[in-house]
């Protein structure tokens, strides 16, 4: 794995063990994402998904094993990657612009005081264009609709100028049609961009990205990004149909036998 020529995978755990005290998250988690990749990631509520997130952000260490970003340690490799987590939610009567808000994504580059420079400035309004909000930099964030709100954190994570993205579930807290408008927004990113995507909504990740990963203490990896009753059985631990409906999938829970 080098870093600097950019060779080797964007993600690369090895063994990796995480507890929270006495209770084990992950388990003996291997696998490894090439650059470009658009990963979905599925697995029930506590099976470990935030967590993997964390290791790769560097905010969490691992009691064993290794993890690398782009080639580095996570810390070393933190401002190349963008991060958007679950729904976050703002003070309506805040006084802050929508620009602003993405500048935060800023800070820690270049001069630590003063006003944003003009290259912080033009990161963000790119920013914000990726994200089909070119004209919403001198609104108030509190005129904001839930989903334009989202995709303000989406192009927040953006205005870094990542080599990786990470969205933990973006759309859980917006309505169905927003939600579809933004996944079609992050496929869009690509190929250059590595974006990894934790969702329980199986039809969209079906639709939308290359491989998959199910998270539920181990990590099961497919290159690939077909969902299979299979697949999800592996992520969920139980039976589950998956009923094709045109290009959309329906996913039902069954009993298990």
């Amino acid at each position: 794995m080098d870093a600097v020529t950019g060779a080797g995978p964007a993600v690369w755990f090895e063994d990796v063990w995480f507890s929270y005290g006495t209770r084990p998250v992950l388990e003996s988690v291997t696998f490894q994402v090439e650059r470009g990749t658009f990963l979905g990631v599925l697995g029930p509520n506590g099976g470990g998904k935030t967590t993997l997130l964390k290791l790769v952000l560097g905010l969490l260490k691992p009691d064993r094993g290794r993890v690398r970003v782009l080639g580095l340690p996570p810390r070393e490799a933190r401002g190349r990657v963008g991060y958007v987590p679950q729904y976050t939610r703002f003070d309506a009567d805040f006084p802050i612009l929508v620009r602003d808000a993405v500048l935060v994504a800023r800070l820690g580059r270049g001069r630590p005081w003063g006003p944003a420079s003009a290259e912080d400035r033009e990161a963000a309004d790119r920013a914000l264009a990726q994200v089909a909000l070119a004209g919403f930099a001198d609104r108030p964030i509190g005129e904001l609709s839930g989903g334009e709100l989202q995709r303000v954190l989406v192009a927040r994570a953006l205005a870094v100028e990542p080599e990786i993205l990470l969205l933990d579930e973006p759309t859980s807290s917006v309505d169905p049609r927003v939600g579809r408008t933004l996944y079609e927004l992050l496929e869009q990113l690509g190929p250059g961009m590595t974006r990894i995507l934790v969702s329980h909504d199986v039809g969209v990740l079906n639709r939308h990205v290359d491989s998959v990963a199910c998270v539920n203490r181990s990590v099961w990896y497919h290159g690939h990004g077909t969902i299979t009753p299979e697949l999800l059985e592996e992520a969920y631990g139980e039976p589950m149909d998956v009923v094709a409906h045109g290009r959309r999938l329906l996913e039902a829970h069954e009993d298990a036998r």
